[in-house]
Formats: C-alpha cells, structure tokens, sequence
C-alpha cells in the first residue's frame, strides 16, 4: 500500500510527498526537459526538513533569522519548487506548470531573487556546498555582534554524488571543519547514479572518512532516505552538535518508486515516459492527472507550523525590544553594512609613484572601522594583496566575531563563500588573490554576476609586470576573458587615489555591483592637478578625459599602469607639435552604461585612436581604432625588461601615432 512507502510520515507529510513526487515527472514531462529522479528521492527528506526543522514561516520568505536552505544540487530544482508551492511559499500551480518555460518564476535550475524559498543560485554543482559555508560564516559574526536573541539561525544543504566529486567541496568542506562551523549541516543524497551511469564508474571514496579527516561530524543513515523519524533524529543529532559542522549520508534511490526507473541513469536527466508515470502513481496512490494539486494542503501546512511562525513573531518583539542593537541590525542587513564614511583615508601625493595593490591596503585600513559589513581576506596572499584588516583579527571557532578570513589556498571555494555571505545579508566581503588566479575562481565569479552578489573580487599583479615569476604568473587574456562576463564590473583603476576612490564607491554603493577590481603590482605614477580632477571627477562613470585638445588629431586611450605612458607619449608628441587627447577606461561595463552622449564625448571617434593595455587586445576595437597590447604569452625577466620586450611603452604609442598620420621619421 501507498501509506507503507514513506515510514513515519505523518497524513498532511505523506500528501506533500506523494504530490511533490508526481510533480517531479509532471513538470520535466511536460516541459520535455528536466530532471525526475532525484527530486523524487529526496521528497521525503525535503518535506521532513520543511515540516519539522527549518526554522521558517512562509507568510513572510525573507524573515532574516530565518533557517538557510541550499539546493546544491539545483538540477532537483523541481523539488524546491514543489516544497515551496505545498508549504505556502508564493508558488503558484500556474508557476509549476510553466516549468522551464520563457520567463518562468520555475527555471530549470534555482536562480536567487526569481522563486521565493531559493536563497542561491545553483546547478553547476558543488558550489552550493561551498555557499553554505559562507552563509554560515555570515551568520555566526552576525551572532558574536548582536546576541543569539537577534540572530540565531543554521543553514542546510543538499548536496549530490556530482557536488561531492567537484573539487570545490573538498575546499569548502576543509574550510567549514577547519573553522568549526557548526551550524552547518550538508545532507549527502548517496544514490550512487550520475548521467554516465554507475558512480562506481569513477568514484569509489568514503566519503564520510574523508568528512570526518575534515574535522565534520559525520551521521551515516544507510537505507533510510523514506524514514522521516530516522531522518529528523539525524537531523537533531546534527543540531546538537556544537563544535563541527556535520554531513549527513543517506542512501536514496533514484526515481523511488517507479519500478521501470528506479535506480537507473536515465532517470536522472531524462522526463519518464507516460506508461512509467502512470505506474509510479498507482504506487503512490495518487491520480493519472497531470499537474494535480491539493488546493488545501498550502493552508493546512502554514497552519500545522505554527510553532515556527511563532518564533518569527517571538524574534520581532525581541527586535522591537533591543532598541538601538536591533536597529543596527536591521540596517546591517537591510544595506548589507555599507561604509558611512566621515573622513577619506588621506590621499597619496601627487606625483609620488605607489602600486594600486598599496592603495587597497590604505583604503582598507581607512574603510573597514566604518563598513560594519566588510569581511576581507585572500587566498594564502593577504599581506602582499592589501586586505589585512587592522581593526579586525582572524575568524575562527574561537573568534566567531573575525572578519579576517584566511581562505587558504582555495581560489575557487573562497569566490562561491563570498557569494554566500554576500546573498545571506548583511555583508559585502572581499576576497584577493593574483590575477592570473581568476581563472581557478571564475565559475564563482560567474555565478556571483548571474545572483547580483555584491562581492569584491580582487585581484593583484596584473599583468606581465609581475616579471621573473614568468608566464605561469602573469595575466594576458584574464581582462577580456572577465570583460566578457555580464554584470561583472571588471576594474583597472588608473592609480592609487582612484584605487580608493573606487573602493569606496563600492563599500558606500546601497546596492553594490559584483565587483573585479584589478591592481597593479609595481609602482606606478601618483595623477596630479587636472589629472588627478579629472580622475575624481570621471572615474566612476568607467571612462573619462583625462587631458582634451580641441585641436587633438589623435585620441591614446589606456587603462592602469598604462594610462601613464599614454600620457608621457602625449607630452612627447606634443614636444614635436602633434597635438593628442588622453582618455582612461577603469571600467568597460560601467563606461557602456553611460548615455551615448557623454561617450561620445570621451572617445571622439571621429579622430584616429589607440590603445595600450598589458593584456590581450580582443574587444578593444568597441572603443578605438587599432590596439596594441600582447596576444602571446610572457616570459620570465625583471618586469621593466617584459614590458620594454612586449613594445608596452611610450614610445610604441609615439610611432604608432606617426605611423597612422603618414610622417614616420
């Protein structure tokens, strides 16, 4: 019998699952796309988790002591979808149906800010893990400053074989145990099938002995994916644990209970065929209709969660009563801890030569007493990145207020925990590391533009000026390669006072952009008088002039530590009575934002123009005539040696100007 199939469930449980299970083949079915299996498999654990853990109440989806919920496995998406309509969130059946369909409120994987329930964007696997550690870590500093009264919420993850396997889990997870989150709680769904088939075809870990050398708590359930009281004990030995974060296994079987599919590969990504569905909901005892749904069961789980509904309403007295703590916190979260910025860190002399790297470090030192959400750190490089944070010490289990974050040597774990401390509210964090390094992180990155997570990343040694390290260390096609990437702010400040400038552009911003922030590693020149204007003045808006001619006949545009040689090959030139304009492009994205009239202005294209940048030249013709900058990779020498052999000089712009102009010497 059907009431046999899901152990422990109560009635109002065993609906919810049987209606979420037929869900997970009606609307992949309908859709011809998606993904059944597992979903179904883990019904009975979703409905148990909703129904008597999470702490939630779904008549207000962003209470802010609310329990964290991560799909990492996010091509289940349809289970969240289904827990969120049966649960009363504001999924409506009209929203089920147009799964996956043309600008749905049900993508075909969960993306942050478009379902109510879906606190993450997720589906390239593993990285939900790794948010969850941020998510955790976002919570506990919240707790050290304001109290468990106002902030005392655990954040949850399902994660699949495809996450454990990904590389980033095993950095986030060495992180989580290494600090001690435990309020983190990851549900292994062990089902032992991939898209190729068997798991066994490459992977044969224990995973929980390898958890446990993380320094987790580890809770191995066996065949117990349909028991709900064994699941909820599991569940409640993980909340008891104070000192690791814990990893739940359990075994499933995807596509429970379909016999034609169960257990097989094609069930993970493959809609079921009619005759399959037909049979699986005889066995669950529920009607051959497609999209059938309780019209009740919403109402009657909002009701049956009354006790969680309560803590809400206990959590906003408790706010009310806190006076000036709880409003504190409510702006902490509400604009993410901006700065309020009262005195600017003094700026550097006109003139003087500084790395932009350096100017990071003196905007932090001013910045960080005053951005109540700033946490910072790198990837093992903090000194030589400039995000030591004086006023702060290192998090850990032992200094859960520490807003230092010593990430280790785990670029792409560090992206995706910066984007969970980002979306869960409250904080606006950066994470450094040299640039050539993006490239370990860029699918955090990815995912961070695509959520509108404001994070700064930011990135050092920017170009070939890194030197004897050599071309496994310098950057040449990083810039376009994260140019390429949509809402991503990629900025090359044009020296030091712009560098703090446009961190603090970030840190005071109410809703800050995803943010790469590229810095030099050698010094370069200090802008003074109507540079150093031009710079305050323009900066912001990406692109600007920084010397006009109205009787230029040529336009030298750069960025970073070459907008300095633009503007000594515009002194040369002008030495021999050719008269140029000098324009700086910080930041393509923000530049393309401005109105075409003010673009115009800056690059007057009407006059022959050139770039120099130390970096790949594809996409520099949006902008100007004829680039120059280097399509090969660097080589190993002093850096002023790799710049003069790459022509990323004064005087390479001073011929090119001749060469377009007809009066080579």
């Amino acid at each position: 019998m059907a009431d046999d199939l899901f152990h422990g469930a109560t009635e109002l449980e065993g609906r919810a699952i049987r209606e979420i299970s037929a869900l997970a083949m009606d609307a992949p079915a309908a859709a011809k796309s998606g993904h059944s299996g597992t979903a179904m498999a883990l019904a009975p654990l979703g409905v148990m988790l909703f129904s008597r853990i999470l702490r939630h109440d779904p008549t207000d989806a962003l209470w802010s002591d609310r329990d964290r919920f991560i799909l990492s496995c996010g091509h289940a998406s349809i289970l969240q979808y289904g827990l969120a309509h049966s649960f009363g969130y504001d999924v409506q059946p009209e929203d089920l149906r147009a799964f996956r369909q043309p600008h749905s409120r049900t993508p075909g994987h969960p993306e942050n800010g478009v379902t109510p329930t879906v606190e993450v964007t997720t589906g390239p696997l593993g990285q939900g893990i790794a948010n969850g550690v941020g998510m955790t870590i976002a919570e506990r500093i919240l707790r050290s400053d304001y109290g468990e009264d106002l902030v005392n919420h655990r954040t949850w993850v399902i994660a699949g074989d495809g996450c454990l396997e990904e590389g980033i889990s095993h950095e986030a997870a060495s992180l989580a145990g290494s600090l001690g989150l435990d309020r983190l709680t990851v549900f292994y769904d062990d089902n032992h099938i991939t898209i190729d088939g068997p798991t066994e075809l490459a992977l044969r870990d224990d995973a929980g002995a390898r958890f446990a050398a993380y320094g987790w708590h580890v809770i191995n359930l066996g065949e117990k994916a349909n028991e709900l009281d064994a699941l909820e004990a599991a569940t409640r030995e993980a909340i008891a644990e104070t000192a690791r974060p814990t990893l739940i296994i359990v075994r499933s079987h995807i596509g429970f209970p379909s016999p034609e599919m169960m257990d097989r590969r094609e069930a993970h990504g493959s809609p079921f065929s009619a005759p399959a569905i037909e049979e699986a909901k005889k066995i669950l005892g529920v009607a051959n209709e497609s999209f059938l749904f309780d019209p009740e069961l919403p109402h009657q789980l909002i009701e049956a969660l009354g006790d969680r509904r309560a803590e809400r309403a206990s959590w906003e007295s408790r706010i009310a009563a806190s006076g000036r703590k709880g409003v504190a916190l409510l702006e902490q979260l509400e604009f993410d801890g901006a700065a309020v910025v009262a005195a600017r860190p003094e700026p550097f002399p006109g003139g003087s030569m500084v790395a932009t790297r350096k100017a990071l470090q003196r905007a932090m030192d001013g910045f960080a007493p005053v951005t109540k959400g700033l946490t910072a750190g790198s990837a093992d490089l903090t000194d030589n990145t400039g995000v030591v944070l004086a006023h702060s010490s290192a998090q850990s289990a032992a200094n859960p207020g520490g807003r230092q974050i010593y990430y280790g040597i785990r670029e792409f774990a560090m992206g995706a925990i910066m984007v969970g401390q980002a979306l869960h509210g409250g904080f606006r964090p950066a994470g450094s590391t040299f640039f050539v390094f993006s490239d370990y992180m860029r699918p955090a990155i990815r995912l961070a533009a695509l959520s509108h997570a404001g994070v700064l990343f930011v990135f050092t040694h920017d170009s070939v000026g890194v030197g004897e390290d050599g071309p496994t260390h310098q950057p040449v096609e990083q810039l376009i390669a994260l140019r390429a990437m949509p809402r991503l702010h990629v900025v090359r400040p044009s020296d030091a006072n712009e560098t703090i400038d446009l961190v603090e552009r970030f840190l005071t911003s109410k809703e800050p952009e995803t943010t790469a922030l590229i810095l030099s590693r050698q010094d370069i020149p200090v802008l003074e008088g109507s540079d150093a204007q031009a710079s305050r003045d323009g900066a912001r808006r990406g692109g600007y002039v920084v010397r006009e001619r109205e009787d230029a006949v040529f336009t030298l545009v750069g960025t970073g530590s070459e907008l300095s040689h633009c503007l000594r090959a515009q002194e040369l030139l002008a030495g021999e009575g050719i008269s140029t304009r000098v324009v700086a492009l910080p930041c393509w994205s923000c530049f393309d934002e401005q109105p075409l009239e003010y673009r115009n202005t800056v690059l007057r294209r009407s006059l022959p123009s050139v770039s120099l940048e130390a970096g790949a030249t594809l996409g520099w013709t949006k902008y100007v005539d004829q680039a120059i900058g280097i399509d090969t990779f660097g080589i190993s020498a002093p850096g002023s040696y790799v710049f003069d052999y790459f022509n990323i000089t004064p005087s390479t712009l001073v011929e090119h100007v001749h060469n377009v102009l007809g009066d080579t010497k």
